[in-house]
């Protein structure tokens, strides 16, 4: 294991060797033999998805185990936490939350766990961020915290899993990306269907040529919302109960709800990202950025429109962001509803491909269907288990995640423009090297928010 506040001279954006196989190199290579029949996939099958006896029960040397601390242990937090405990090489030793109840939540997680060992259960993640023997952390915080606890944590010397929407603005996604460069540790964004299989293979039928040239790429989003309201102030609970003060941490103060912390605190500006658009957003915009090939840049127009914000890469394909008014529920003509949330739609001269957490992939053609691997549907959307395993792999290898910090800056700098745009009820133009709104000062300050001095 490389010395946790030491940053390793192969980092993780360091190129890897040469004669290694990149996730671009294997689709180009896929594209270029036209190979007939089903489309293999570059990814880590859980052994719980083949059948196999849980990896928990291998022996992992004291040596090779990660030292993993968790900031934020909500119900998200407690679905990844659950994903990553039975790991053989991950052992949970810090658990950091604000809140009592949901420490000793945590404590009755981890004591179903025996074979993790000692785990502290603290308030202030400070704390943990303090213990030099912890090498990853695990960032499920509400949005308001993501950034800037990856960011003290990278500072601080650890690799991190953050949940998304990892930045609550542009300047957030994008002080990210530069801190993790220059610290060298790793960053995985919670993104976790880049590592889905069904996923994986339509991106690889948008990448290869299968659907012809790609035209259009269909992200399925909330209806934006945006509310400034504030709930009713209550009496603010001892701070070892609920420590108010470092729930808000850098939002913006406002008296105490028990709603709040109790979840309710989406949909709020002040604590939500991106008049939520980033909900499903930052999945679903991250899979169109990826089918596209465009992991390194950003589409530079965005347009509002009634039921849908599109926007403009420079090759010509179009990025839609389509309004669904009940995600979890019918979607009427324009989504086939029973393959799930966060569902995406690729279009392209020759066909087209749809897929959504159900991990059922529907396709054009009898041509297509033929090329679909029936492994690819073992695996729901939500299921994290391969995307921490590749966290945890390029912890210990320094090579670049599947959801890296560029990665993510750039599919949520996407998500973040075109909310924008809806914000504003304008079209928006964007600089694809600086991030900046071209001609637009009104824009341009929405790209950031004032940060509450809360230490």
């Amino acid at each position: 294991m490389p010395t946790p506040n030491t940053p390793s001279p192969t980092g993780p954006n360091t190129p890897r060797p040469a004669g290694s196989t990149t996730r671009r190199r294997f689709l180009q290579t896929l594209g270029a033999t036209g190979t007939a029949g089903a489309i293999a996939l570059p990814t880590i099958v859980p052994a719980h998805v083949l059948g196999r006896p849980g990896a928990a029960a291998a022996a992992v040397p004291p040596s090779e185990q990660i030292n993993l601390g968790v900031i934020g242990l909500g119900p998200r937090g407690t679905y990844d936490l659950r994903a990553m405990l039975p790991l053989p090489q991950v052992r949970c030793v810090a658990v950091a939350e604000v809140q009592a109840k949901r420490r000793e939540a945590a404590r009755a997680l981890l004591n179903a766990h025996p074979g993790q060992g000692r785990c502290e259960f603290i308030r202030d993640f400070r704390t943990l961020l303090d213990r030099r023997e912890i090498d990853a952390v695990l960032i499920a915080t509400g949005d308001r915290w993501h950034a800037r606890a990856a960011i003290l944590a990278a500072e601080a010397g650890k690799d991190v899993y953050c949940e998304k929407p990892c930045g609550i603005t542009m300047a957030l996604c994008e002080e990210i990306a530069t801190v993790f460069q220059r610290t060298g540790r790793v960053f995985q964004a919670g993104t976790q269907r880049r590592s889905v299989p069904n996923f994986q293979q339509a991106v690889q039928l948008a990448q290869t040529g299968r659907l012809g040239k790609l035209e259009a790429l269909y992200a399925s989003v909330y209806i934006p919302t945006l509310d400034n309201a504030w709930l009713p102030g209550q009496p603010t609970p001892a701070e070892n109960e609920v420590d108010w003060n470092l729930w808000l941490g850098p939002a913006a103060w406002r008296p105490y709800n028990e709603q709040y912390v109790n979840g309710g605190w989406r949909g709020y500006f002040d604590f939500d990202s991106g008049a939520r658009l980033l909900d499903w957003g930052a999945h679903t915009g991250d899979l169109c950025q990826w089918a596209n090939q465009a992991d390194e840049t950003v589409p530079t127009r965005y347009e509002p429109q009634a039921d849908r914000i599109v926007c403009h890469y420079e090759n010509g394909v179009q990025l839609i962001f389509d309004f669904i008014a009940d995600p979890f529920g019918d979607r009427g003509p324009k989504w086939i509803s029973r393959l799930g949330t966060c569902p995406v739609r690729f279009v392209g001269s020759e066909g087209s491909v749809e897929t959504g957490d159900s991990g059922e992939t529907v396709v054009s053609s009898d041509a297509l269907r033929a090329q679909l691997s029936p492994t690819a549907q073992r695996v729901q959307g939500l299921d994290v288990t391969a995307h921490a395993e590749d966290f945890f792999q390029a912890v210990k290898t320094r090579q670049a995640t599947a959801a890296n910090p560029a990665v993510m800056r750039n599919s949520h700098v996407t998500c973040h423009a075109a909310a924008i745009a809806w914000m504003l009820q304008r079209p928006l133009q964007l600089a694809p090297t600086t991030f900046q709104f071209v001609g637009d000062d009104e824009a341009n300050r929405l790209r950031s928010r004032a940060e509450r001095q809360w230490a």
